[in-house]
């Protein structure tokens, strides 16, 4: 077992990485209470029954599974679950599933009587590495993802490798994507450990270098002000590019890092990436089956105009994270028509 702590006083927490970890979560966790455990529909119904049988008192919540699933209206669901069931301050939320299932889970979480605790399972590799951890929560509305949310941090997370097993090819890719982000913007010694290695190889250290990238950014920058936007390396277009087509997140991230480095440390990610099984462009994606074909053009003229009404732009302006050399970044302005160049370089 591996404890990698998350210091920000007093909303400090552990998280814990220990294979078969999800069946010792009343060790961790406190479920001598209400608990409402929140999943969904792709999740294995064995996970959330793992955690019901540690708690005393337990009510479930089964979301469709997907990203249309992160909406006022579940929202609206989990919240009116926990009223009907008389769930008081002194209560909590466990989420057992993927990112949408974390983040809409914590949003509820932190809004139902202002406030009662939350715990974090992941069960997806890209979950595990980046969003169970820092204290994100929202869901989408009006089109838009996570424009509508909370910073609000868990009171725990378990890192369970056990329960990647059942994970399919491409939604772990997914996941690998995102340790590859992190690797490469912010630490040149681990990038080096995984561009010589397959990450299943070396599963649980690869998740604990990319979680503890995770925790100390988020220590010194919480809230999002500075350090912390440089998580969003590959982000600016990849949430373009996954808000217009048929790709997953960590799909887009892959093909969003490749226009926002330099030549030099394209050579060395996009190896990385195709062995990790992602495609490096659209054109890949393509005759892989995971995207349909597009117009060049359109696209671009399309993914541009979803990438100037992300939340972080500002007066047309975009700032977007570089990456020069390996473990090292830079933020740098972007307007409307560079961004449009950058794009229509992974539009291949």
């Amino acid at each position: 077992m591996m404890r990698i702590p998350v210091d920000l006083g007093k909303d400090s927490y552990d998280i814990i990485i220990e294979k078969g970890g999800i069946s010792k979560a009343g060790e961790f966790f406190d479920l001598k209470r209400k608990v409402l455990i929140v999943t969904d529909s792709g999740v294995p119904s064995e996970y959330s029954k793992a955690v019901e049988a540690q708690c005393s008192d337990s009510v479930t919540v089964i979301l469709p599974e997907g990203e249309a699933s992160k909406s006022l209206n579940n929202f609206e669901k989990i919240c009116h679950m926990m009223l009907k069931n008389n769930f008081s301050r002194e209560d909590c939320v466990v989420a057992v599933g993927g990112g949408v299932t974390g983040d809409i889970a914590g949003f509820a979480a932190s809004c139902y009587m202002r406030g009662v605790d939350f715990y974090n399972i992941p069960t997806t590799l890209l979950s595990q590495v980046d969003s169970s951890v820092g204290g994100k929560t929202a869901v989408d509305f009006c089109g838009i993802k996570n424009i509508v949310g909370t910073f609000y941090q868990p009171k725990g997370v378990i890192i369970d490798s056990e329960v990647l097993e059942t994970l399919d090819e491409r939604q772990f890719s997914c996941g690998a994507s995102e340790i590859i982000k992190m690797a490469a913007a912010f630490d040149r010694e681990f990038f080096e450990i995984i561009e010589t290695s397959c990450i299943q190889d070396n599963l649980e250290k690869a998740i604990a270098g990319a979680l503890k990238i995770k925790a100390k950014v988020v220590e010194e920058d919480e809230k999002e002000k500075g350090l912390r936007k440089a998580l969003n390396f590959g982000h600016t277009i990849g949430h373009g590019i996954e808000s217009e087509t048929t790709l997953l997140h960590g799909e887009c991230v892959a093909v969003g890092m490749l226009c926002m480095c330099s030549p030099e440390v394209r050579k060395r990610i996009e190896p990385v990436l195709k062995r990790e099984g992602l495609a490096t462009t659209m054109a890949e994606a393509v005759s892989r089956g995971i995207a349909e074909e597009f117009d060049r053009e359109k696209l671009t003229d399309v993914v541009t105009e979803a990438v100037m009404h992300d939340k972080k732009a500002e007066d047309g302006i975009i700032t977007a994270v570089k990456v020069d050399e390996i473990g090292r970044f830079r933020f740098e302005k972007l307007d409307k028509k560079q961004i449009s160049s950058a794009i229509r370089e992974v539009l291949q």
